[in-house]
């Protein structure tokens, strides 16, 4: 295991077979890519490479664990593919799209899923508002999460990542240790996009330190004007909420 990095951080077997099962050596390989041409590329801060698994893909990896089996789920302002490269991972029977604008970084998404076989994850180039209705099959409903990570202040996360959801999907943003005072500070503008309670949860004790922390919203309900080009208004948000700057 050693030779995937010259990082101090590569987990055990035991780790790695609790998060990914008998799917591990894909993760090797996905981190191996990362140290290499996600640093050659700029997707990957060199600083990073020291820590790859415990701060980027266990970090994201853990998040599994909130998911319902067999879900569809969107990762917006994928970058180099987290968390949604480890989720379509270590979740072999979900559906993961990536959802990238930048051209580069969707030209190393499509490599690296090729790469790995990863059949379940495709890469669509493109902003969130972009995308609706090119997600494929149950595109007209939406994803049963959307999730994303290092992304946006959580407000305007949300305002682009409700039109992506169906009614009872769940919106499951990766934070840091600010997500609460964010919760709290943006409860009206989530409940204006119709959006359930936000609670912040701690996931991955035990294989990541501090465990990785997630906002949790349901979509309760499609507000008029929410989904861009629907009646109602081209907005993602009704304009109160839209004008109202997110931190």
């Amino acid at each position: 295991m050693s030779e995937v990095n010259d990082t101090e951080d590569v987990p055990s077997a035991d780790v790695l077979a609790a998060v990914f099962a008998h799917r591990s050596d894909l993760a090797v390989r996905y981190v191996r890519s990362l140290a290499a041409e996600g640093v050659l590329r700029g997707l990957i801060g060199p600083r990073e490479s020291g820590r790859l698994w415990t701060r980027h893909v266990l970090n994201s990896a853990v998040v599994a664990e909130l998911i319902a089996p067999g879900a569809s789920v969107v990762d917006i302002g994928s970058g180099a593919g987290l968390p949604g490269i480890p989720l379509a991972i270590a979740r072999p029977d979900c559906t993961v799209i990536l959802v990238e604008p930048l051209l580069r970084r969707t030209v190393y998404l499509a490599e690296i899923v090729a790469e790995l076989g990863l059949t379940n994850c495709r890469v669509l180039r493109g902003r969130a508002e972009d995308v609706i209705g090119r997600l494929g099959a149950g595109a007209t409903e939406g994803a049963d999460v959307v999730t994303s990570r290092a992304v946006a202040p959580l407000a305007k996360l949300a305002r682009w990542s409700v039109p992506l959801l169906r009614v009872g999907g769940q919106f499951l943003p990766l934070k840091g240790a600010s997500a609460a005072d964010e919760v709290a500070r943006d409860t009206a503008e989530l409940a204006a996009l119709g959006l359930g309670p936000a609670e912040v949860l701690d996931v991955g004790d035990g294989v990541v330190d501090p465990p990785t922390h997630v906002v949790r919203a349901e979509l309760l309900r499609r507000v008029p004007g929410s989904v861009p080009g629907k009646a109602g208004g081209k907005g993602v948000v009704p304009k109160s909420v839209g004008r109202k700057r997110a931190g």
